[in-house]
């Protein structure tokens, strides 16, 4: 079996690199706005890119899944309210965007999109609440609280963050294509 600190390693290094790429793209669309060659190099790096975002985003969400699942069924962190709903956002984004990959249907962007922003809502809250516990303003029960913190990889990746790097990667990934082809 996997040492649990070796997952959380792991994990909260994906996370960072996904952050790092939501980043950087919203960086480049910015600057794009003001500058011809970074909008030439962005419309390049998006033509490069948009054949494989669906597969990425697919392969974000599985990994999503089986994390969560191996810190509950593995680990035994027991999952509070607030994760089970980030569950039930991410969950079935692995079998609609595994689904939308292989028929190479870009258009599933309309089903995906608002499902990952609603998880990418609950995610930042559920982050928020473990570094402010006092803006709890759920039903988390007392066996498994909202506001607890399992770990914090590089003194700041938890769970939550885990799940909203995901969420947002998802979405970086699936604006990146123009058009409705990829």
């Amino acid at each position: 079996m996997i040492p649990v600190s070796t997952v959380t390693f792991i994990y909260g290094l994906l996370s960072i690199v996904a952050i790092v790429a939501v980043i950087w793209f919203a960086v480049m669309l910015v600057a794009a706005r003001f500058s011809e060659p970074v909008q030439l190099s962005l419309d390049q790096t998006r033509e490069r890119l948009s054949p494989h975002v669906l597969w990425a985003a697919f392969v974000v969400a599985l990994l999503a899944m089986l994390g969560s699942l191996y810190f509950s069924e593995i680990a035994h962190y027991e999952p509070c309210r607030l994760c089970w709903f980030q569950r039930i956002a991410m969950y079935p984004l692995v079998f609609i965007l595994g689904i939308a990959a292989w028929r190479k249907d870009i258009g599933v962007r309309i089903y995906v999109l608002p499902i990952a922003i609603i998880g990418a809502v609950i995610a930042a809250y559920h982050y928020l609440l473990e570094w402010f516990p006092s803006i709890e303003i759920t039903a988390c029960s007392v066996s498994a609280p909202c506001t607890l913190v399992w770990f914090r990889e590089f003194g700041f990746a938890s769970l939550p963050f885990l799940a909203l790097s995901a969420f947002l990667l998802i979405i970086t990934l699936l604006v990146i294509p123009f058009g409705d082809d990829a």
